[in-house]
């Protein structure tokens, strides 16, 4: 199985660095480079479709990127971003500072508005749930996207804080498929 995951467009919380979670914040102003981006993404889409299923998260700023990508993704709250509890809405370098070496090295020891295995107990779920398709395309979010990378490559999302991804970045993951 492959899934190819795109990280939502800039919202105006990501350039002020703060954190969102599962805060329905909407995507920035498109910019000429942001749609200089999309245009090198869908590039990028063209040869790897067709795709069988294309999702979004249940937040509304992975629903407008996929839009801007002239995609009707199906609505998945496996997707959801990570809950960052009382540091949503605050800068990021609060909750590293509060942290430390546990946010990059130990996050699934961490709670949040969700303990952060949570998240880990979502991905497992969401490759048994879509197992049986083929290549998927995902719109989603920062922290499940570095999560999904650190669970393909390690087995266990403890490595997702030592990963980074960007807005709008474009990822394709395989998997092996059980039948």
């Amino acid at each position: 199985m492959r899934i190819t995951l795109i990280r939502h467009l800039p919202t105006e919380w990501n350039q002020n660095t703060w954190l969102q979670g599962r805060r329905d914040i909407p995507i920035s102003q498109l910019t000429e480079d942001r749609i200089k981006g999309v245009i090198r993404n869908q590039d990028k889409l063209i040869e790897l479709s067709p795709f069988d299923l294309v999702l979004a998260s249940s937040l509304s700023r992975t629903q407008q990127t996929a839009k801007v990508y002239e995609m009707n993704p199906i609505i998945e709250p496996l997707l959801d971003e990570l809950d960052f509890g009382p540091y949503e809405g605050r800068p990021k370098q609060e909750l590293l500072n509060d942290y430390g070496l546990a946010w990059s090295q130990d996050p699934l020891s961490i709670v949040l508005g969700e303990r952060v295995y949570q998240l880990e107990e979502r991905i497992i779920e969401f490759l048994a749930k879509y197992n049986q398709y083929e290549n998927i395309l995902v719109f989603g979010h920062g922290s499940w996207i570095r999560a999904i990378i650190s669970y393909a490559k390690h087995g266990t999302i403890n490595h997702m804080n030592q990963i980074t991804v960007a807005n709008n970045e474009c990822i394709s993951l395989e998997f092996m498929t059980v039948r």
